[in-house]
């Protein structure tokens, strides 16, 4: 979709946002209630307290809100691995003598054949071929992909198609230039990720493990900790090692966590 307005006709792209995902009512009731259970089991490990379940009410928004996050990230990722077959599909069409215009409209099957439809970079690539037919300027359509998809390696493919297509560059030697430069580094980044499979799952079983104890020790001697609940000692002698555990998974996300 797009508007258009001025004696120039001047566009607009109201398409997707892809910095932002977008919670169906579905995801949103089960992301407050995953928050509501982390609260529960807060409570449950460290207070034993209902005012203090109360008092940990807001708590689930802001899960709400971690975990936009995540998803907003994991869709920038997946339209980047997406685009990564696009920019494929577009190099072997201009090496084989098309123009960019009409290396857009022979990728749009390419990628038809490798994903299903209502994926993000086959939607993409059929607006930016629809709007090619109203003379809406390609680079200008990969401008605003960039721009909404909000990630850098799209963004910077679109400044460099923009520039050498204004400027008379070689398109073939530019399409093929980022292709494989984005190919590598998305490679680099299954390679660390598959290096990092075993590691974050190491660092899950060791955030458990905490949360495990207490409940061991619950289960099989009932009045251990009996001292550490309903007193302000035990309050703040809890609270002190919900702080920790809390700091300490919070670590464990970022060490395992390699950006690229």
């Amino acid at each position: 979709m797009k508007e258009r307005k001025g004696k120039n006709q001047k566009w607009r792209s109201t398409r997707k946002d892809y910095r932002m995902y977008h919670f169906t009512g579905k995801e949103t009731a089960k992301y407050l209630l995953e928050g509501a259970a982390v609260c529960a089991a807060a409570d449950y490990l460290f207070y034993q307290s209902l005012p203090v379940l109360l008092f940990m009410l807001p708590i689930p928004v802001l899960f709400l809100k971690m975990q936009r996050k995540k998803c907003t990230a994991r869709q920038q990722r997946e339209l980047n691995y997406q685009f990564r077959d696009a920019l494929t599909a577009m190099n072997v069409a201009v090496q084989a003598g098309y123009s960019a215009e009409n290396a857009v409209r022979a990728s749009v099957k390419d990628l038809g054949r490798l994903y299903e439809k209502g994926s993000d970079i086959l939607d993409e690539f059929r607006y930016i071929e629809s709007q090619l037919r109203l003379s809406v300027p390609v680079e200008e359509l990969f401008l605003d992909l960039g721009k909404r998809s909000g990630v850098e390696d799209i963004e910077n493919f679109a400044a460099v198609f923009y520039t050498a297509k204004r400027t008379g560059g070689d398109m073939t030697q530019v399409i093929q230039k980022v292709a494989r430069m984005l190919s590598d580094k998305i490679e680099v980044k299954k390679e660390i990720e598959a290096t990092l499979a075993a590691k974050k799952s190491e660092q899950m079983v060791m955030s458990i493990m905490p949360a495990g104890i207490i409940c061991y020790l619950k289960l099989t001697s009932p009045g251990f900790l009996d001292v550490l609940y309903g007193n302000p000692f035990g309050i703040c002698a809890m609270t002190v090692c919900m702080v920790i555990y809390g700091l300490s998974y919070w670590l464990g996300v970022k060490i395992v966590d390699i950006e690229v």
